[in-house]
């Protein structure tokens, strides 16, 4: 991970983890070396981290589990178009069933979809679609 990053490493100041064994004292202490301080979240507290842990089991059902990333190339714009539907498109139970963009006005109108021709369009390679109303 400092690897990649460069010098832009020296930019962060604090890695926040879980107490997950895969994290070792080597793996703190490459950290330390850097610079950049450890914080764990604490122990046998499922709700800690609860946002983030919200965020990347949305990303594993609604997208890792169903495409077969090739790269980080691969991975970046899959993440950059999910990113994109996430926020402009995908219904949230949260919100009223409105998009986050949508969320921030008013909300859209409603209408009578019968009266109109939808056009559908695949992302994610047909994983999903959205739709929109044909002009």
């Amino acid at each position: 991970m400092l690897m990649d990053l460069g010098d832009r490493a020296s930019s962060f100041k604090f890695m926040i983890r879980d107490r997950g064994g895969q994290f070792t004292k080597a793996f703190d202490a490459v950290l330390a070396d850097a610079g950049i301080r450890v914080l764990k979240s604490p122990p046998q507290v499922p709700r800690a981290n609860a946002i983030c842990e919200r965020v990347i089991g949305t990303l594993r059902r609604e997208l890792f589990d169903r495409i077969l990333i090739l790269g980080e190339r691969h991975l970046r714009l899959v993440l950059t178009e999910f990113l994109a539907h996430y926020n402009t498109v995908r219904a949230h139970r949260a919100l009223g069933q409105l998009s986050p963009s949508q969320a921030e006005t008013a909300g859209p109108e409603p209408i009578d979809l019968a009266a109109f021709r939808l056009r559908r369009k695949p992302i994610f390679g047909g994983l999903t679609s959205e739709y929109q109303i044909e002009a």
